[in-house]
């Protein structure tokens, strides 16, 4: 008879359903795996009844599965076991510490244990994660979470552990489960761990003296002391120049001395190899002096397999006094092996370290004792007089050496000074000659000063049918000046790249030029280095100019108030007025250098073009037709494979390297004619489709130009004006030439009207 559920379980409740059936069918039911798919049961599915209660109340429990609602959600536990050990002295056990994890989503625990250093003990992970079934006589279920919890001791196949702790989320969790966790337990001490605190006395103590934090700390750091030694009481004996150097890694001294020359001795001498020098010397110390420990006695013949026993207190070991650091310093006296030793001077970097250290700050030098007898009057080289074959410093060279020797340059000016891309380091200047011979009066030159070997090289300019060809004048070597003693023992005189400017005259192997003209780029570099170049240092210049219009300012400013107005608020004077002013008013006390780099200075940046751009272009179509040149699509590839960026822009340097791959047929002088007049951004770069445009000779040729020489009429020498554009800002002139009315000098001149201060200020 089957019992009805609902009904007590008590006599005369229960009774047989099965009475009065005539069918005994089995009834089919269906499990549903997911939509449209089921599955034939034995009997309907009324939930999962098992044995111990839910976590969750029943009809509360969580739609989704296990291994999706706890997906990589586990419960940390610290747990200790007592684990027995057979060998190990005064201790029989030993406590090792686990982590157990039980993983939410499956019910599976992995037990791990802490590595640590030199234990000796095989750690990490002990058990593998895995579903663990409780031992008998409940081993038919597994272990879940209302069996760890802080106090439980779960035994794991065979080994039990005892939960002491666990982390924060494991506690919350539990808590929200109803389970109450205690408060974590002390995990008891390790004996053997206990043990090892204490220190035990070694028998064969290893005692090594720790030099590695000076090491460290001072490697590399050498004291420099200067000294001497009085060795005259000796016969023969003389005073020894000495340098200290001592180690502040190791506290070691060595002493080199610096022998004169021709003094009979060797040079390069050691005085006292480095070592740690004892302030008192009475004899050398026997062998093993210097070692840490001290053997009392050897057991067996054989070392091989004898041992010995060590001194642990060092007896009869006797310490000596070392020359430190601080006993050193400018006047000391130090006893080197019975060499009595004076320091006078010592280094920069010591000096410092003393002051630092030590606080110290006389440091004066003590002056070396010298022999009643000794010569202290220095002896110079006889050097003969120059004999006029080949150059002063070829000469030289044979007195000194048999086998002569070339000279030797400045490298440290010549790395300075040498070619670097545009950057020549050349100063050009156009200069005539100045002679007495009316053939000579018109002839032209082109003197180059290399400012590397302040070389000077003259290339003559010849005028077409004027009997002189075009052709180097003088080659590149230096020159020295005029009017000068030459076959004497002093080395002469030679021109500097300062002596050059315009308007200077100089003579150069008894040819008078003067110079008349200069390029851009020697404008520039004198500009840039002023202080090397008093005539293009625009602060000199203004001084001088301002002493010189003083006296005469109100003629000056009444003469020259009548400017050109080239809009509202800027007034240009021209350059021919400003140089008929200074010309009037200075006598001569200022050159035409001056004069070009004032108006460089105040420059309106209206710059006169000697070639407009389309008689340039037509040039270059000249130029491109005469010789065939068609690769033009192939110049494109090259400037657009140089432009990385797409911007249409490249460097000066850049298109001209290209230009001169493409084997352009033109010259150099019109290929820079070219990019002066293509179109450039606010950085300098130029714009190459502008280029490409002006070199295209089927887009809007152009007729062919007259022919001429390139070569010459493009260059700057062809300027007849120099490079310092038409005029010069008036009102910043007047302004930064400062000179104050005598009889109001309060006042500033009349002639700034409130635009010009306006537009300095």
């Amino acid at each position: 008879m089957l019992r009805d559920r609902e009904l007590p379980c008590l006599p005369g409740y229960n009774f047989d359903k099965n009475l009065g059936r005539t069918r005994f069918h089995r009834d089919q039911y269906f499990g549903k795996i997911h939509d449209g798919v089921y599955y034939l049961l034995d009997k309907a599915d009324k939930g999962d009844h098992v044995s111990y209660p839910s976590i969750y109340p029943r009809g509360e429990a969580q739609e989704l599965p296990p291994w999706i609602a706890y997906n990589g959600q586990r419960l940390m536990f610290k747990a200790f076991f007592q684990e027995t050990v057979q060998e190990r002295w005064k201790t029989a056990y030993q406590i090792r510490v686990v982590n157990i994890s039980f993983f939410l989503e499956d019910g599976t625990m992995k037990i791990s244990e802490p590595s640590t250093e030199n234990s000796g003990l095989e750690q990490g992970v002990l058990l593998r994660r895995q579903r663990i079934s409780m031992p008998d006589p409940v081993s038919y279920r597994y272990y879940d979470i209302i069996d760890l919890n802080i106090g439980k001791e779960p035994e794991i196949f065979g080994r039990v552990y005892k939960i002491v702790d666990c982390d924060k989320f494991t506690r919350r969790f539990l808590n929200r489960m109803g389970i109450l966790v205690p408060d974590p337990i002390e995990v008891p001490k390790d004996p053997y761990t206990e043990l090892r605190r204490f220190e035990t006395f070694p028998k064969k103590p290893n005692r090594r003296v720790d030099t590695r934090g000076d090491f460290i700390k001072y490697d590399k750091q050498v004291l420099r002391f200067y000294g001497y030694w009085d060795d005259t009481d000796n016969l023969y004996g003389v005073v020894h120049d000495l340098e200290i150097h001592y180690y502040l890694a190791d506290n070691t001294m060595e002493i080199k001395e610096n022998v004169p020359p021709n003094s009979g001795r060797d040079s390069g001498f050691m005085f006292l190899q480095r070592m740690k020098v004892p302030k008192f010397f009475s004899e050398l110390e026997p062998i093993g002096a210097q070692d840490f420990s001290t053997i009392l006695n050897t057991m067996e013949d054989d070392t091989a397999h004898g041992y010995y026993l060590i001194d642990p207190l060092n007896t009869g070991k006797v310490c000596r006094d070392i020359y430190k650091d601080n006993e050193l310093n400018i006047g000391a006296r130090i006893n080197i092996f019975g060499r009595k030793i004076v320091i006078t001077d010592m280094d920069a970097f010591t000096k410092e370290y003393y002051r630092v250290k030590y606080g110290m700050d006389d440091f004066t030098a003590l002056e070396k004792p010298k022999k009643s007898d000794e010569n202290c009057t220095k002896v110079e080289k006889y050097i003969p007089p120059y004999n006029g074959f080949g150059s002063y410093d070829d000469s030289l060279g044979n007195c000194f050496s048999v086998m002569p020797k070339p000279p030797k340059i400045d490298i440290i000016k010549f790395l300075n000074y040498d070619k670097q891309g545009f950057d020549s380091y050349v100063l050009r200047f156009r200069a005539k000659m100045i002679s007495n011979v009316p053939e000579n009066r018109d002839r032209l030159f082109i003197i180059r000063v290399f400012l590397m070997d302040d070389a000077i090289s003259i290339f003559e300019l010849g005028i077409r049918n004027s009997g002189f060809r075009r052709c180097l004048f003088q080659k590149k070597m230096p020159v020295m000046l005029p009017y000068q003693e030459i076959f004497t023992n002093k080395k002469p005189n030679y021109y500097k790249p300062n002596d050059f400017y315009i308007g200077a005259r100089v003579n150069l192997n008894h040819f008078i030029f003067q110079l008349i003209s200069a390029d851009v780029y020697a404008l520039r570099h004198m500009e840039l280095h002023c202080d090397k170049f008093p005539q293009a240092n625009i602060k000199l210049i203004m001084g001088k100019l301002r002493e010189i219009l003083r006296p005469v300012y109100k003629e000056f400013i009444q003469y020259y108030t009548s400017v050109t107005l080239v809009d509202e608020d800027l007034k240009i004077l021209p350059y021919e007025k400003l140089r008929e002013m200074i010309c009037k008013y200075s006598e001569g006390k200022i050159t035409e250098h001056e004069t070009i780099t004032i108006a460089r200075h105040y420059s309106s940046h209206e710059k006169k073009e000697f070639y407009a751009r389309e008689y340039v272009r037509r040039l270059m179509h000249t130029e491109l037709l005469r010789s065939l040149w068609n690769d033009l699509d192939r110049l494109e590839e090259d400037l657009r494979h140089w432009d990385r960026g797409r911007t249409g822009f490249l460097p000066r340097d850049t298109i001209y390297t290209v230009l001169c791959g493409s084997r352009i047929p033109a010259d150099v002088e019109l290929i820079h004619s070219t990019l002066d007049h293509i179109r450039s951004n606010e950085e300098g770069k130029l714009d190459y489709n502008d280029l490409l445009r002006f070199m295209n000779v089927k887009v809007d040729p152009l007729p062919p130009a007259s022919p001429i020489n390139i070569k010459t009429a493009l260059w700057w020498a062809s300027e007849v004006e120099p490079d310092c554009g038409t005029g010069i800002n008036w009102c910043a002139f007047v302004k930064d030439l400062d000179i104050k009315d005598e009889e109001d000098p309060d006042e500033r001149p009349k002639v700034l009207d409130p635009k010009c201060v306006a537009l300095n200020a």
